[in-house]
């Protein structure tokens, strides 16, 4: 497909716009708990959240942006109509799922869509099922180890200081959550910016802009992470109140817990180039910190529509991003796009 400069550089610009919803959309998860244990106060919270997220490619590398990019769908078969789809449907079900106040994944919505377009233009057989059965497992196991690991901070620091004053406890804690929030963002713009890298990177590699190998350019990851920065500075308040406030009543200690164990979880997902989910991961977090207390302390109902959510992410945004490529590949053989 023969497609123009100016076109590959718009389809740059409207990528760097997901980057940017994508923070606005996933602000939440990293200033939820610390905003609803009120250590900080939400605009506060939010500038510390948005500088992690950007100082986040001094500490990552480009294993999460490597793994989108060649290893969702076949590189020979995409091209500009792919990718433009693709962001296409994923920017919709994020609108969508921010509207509703529903914490849904960016990043698997993100890879719905690439899916959707290749398949819509070369069939099932253009996707890489190895590296699909990769990110299938990590929408399981991401929140199941945020909550193991958010359950066992909990109730190990409730066993070690089970003595102690309750008020020195919420005081050092308010502290320690400082930091453990700062932890979450890093981990949070670690993985999450480098899909979007990936998706750019591509791109460029499609049109013939990299040469015959793929690499991430050192211009793709700081526009990635400021995008990034600069929508988590914007972020939404209809999934703070969910994430913070009606999945579990957290206290100081608890929003610490469950950003530390989502925090390792992000870690290490991105060391090993897994695109996981933030949202899957920080919610398993805060199920697994409010169920040391009792089971019925977390709100099930609330948790069992955000699963939903996530179960319907990647084929809604497939969906719209197959219907999306049609309609381009009719303009583009129209001549109305080059």
């Amino acid at each position: 497909m023969v497609c123009s400069a100016a076109l590959v550089i718009a389809i740059i610009a409207v990528a760097l716009v997901f980057d940017f919803i994508n923070g606005f959309h996933d602000a939440a998860n990293a200033i939820a708990t610390v905003v609803s244990t009120r250590v900080l106060r939400p605009q506060t919270a939010v500038a510390m959240a948005a500088f992690c997220n950007f100082v986040a490619f001094l500490f990552f590398g480009v294993h999460v942006a490597n793994t989108v990019g060649t290893g969702v769908v076949d590189t020979a078969i995409v091209d500009p109509l792919i990718v433009l789809s693709a962001i296409i449907g994923a920017i919709v079900w994020d609108l969508i799922t921010w509207y509703y106040g529903i914490p849904a994944s960016s990043s698997h919505a993100l890879i719905g869509g690439l899916c959707g377009a290749a398949v819509a233009k070369a069939g099932i057989g253009s996707l890489v099922f190895l590296g699909l059965f990769k990110i299938s497992v990590s929408i399981i196991l991401s929140p199941l180890l945020g909550m193991v690991l958010g359950l066992v901070f909990m109730t190990a620091i409730s066993i070690f200081f089970f003595k102690s004053n309750a008020q020195k406890v919420d005081r050092w804690f308010r502290r320690l959550q400082l930091i453990s929030a700062g932890l979450y963002s890093l981990g949070h713009g670690g993985n999450d910016a480098q899909k979007t890298m990936g998706i750019i990177t591509v791109l460029l590699f499609s049109a013939g802009m990299l040469g015959e190998k793929f690499y991430v350019p050192f211009w793709v990851v700081i526009s990635c992470y400021s995008a990034m920065g600069l929508g988590t500075l914007f972020g939404g308040w209809r999934i703070v109140r969910t994430m913070g406030m009606k999945i579990t009543k957290l206290k100081p200690v608890g929003g610490f817990c469950a950003e530390t164990g989502g925090a390792l979880t992000l870690f290490l997902a991105t060391a090993l180039g897994i695109p996981v989910s933030t949202t899957h991961t920080i919610t398993g977090a805060i199920v697994g910190v409010g169920s040391v207390t009792k089971l019925s302390a977390v709100r099930w109902g609330v948790a069992g529509r955000i699963v939903w959510a996530w179960i319907f992410t990647i084929p809604a945004s497939a969906v719209v991003s197959a219907a999306c490529w049609s309609v381009l590949h009719m303009l583009y053989k129209w001549h109305f796009i080059r």
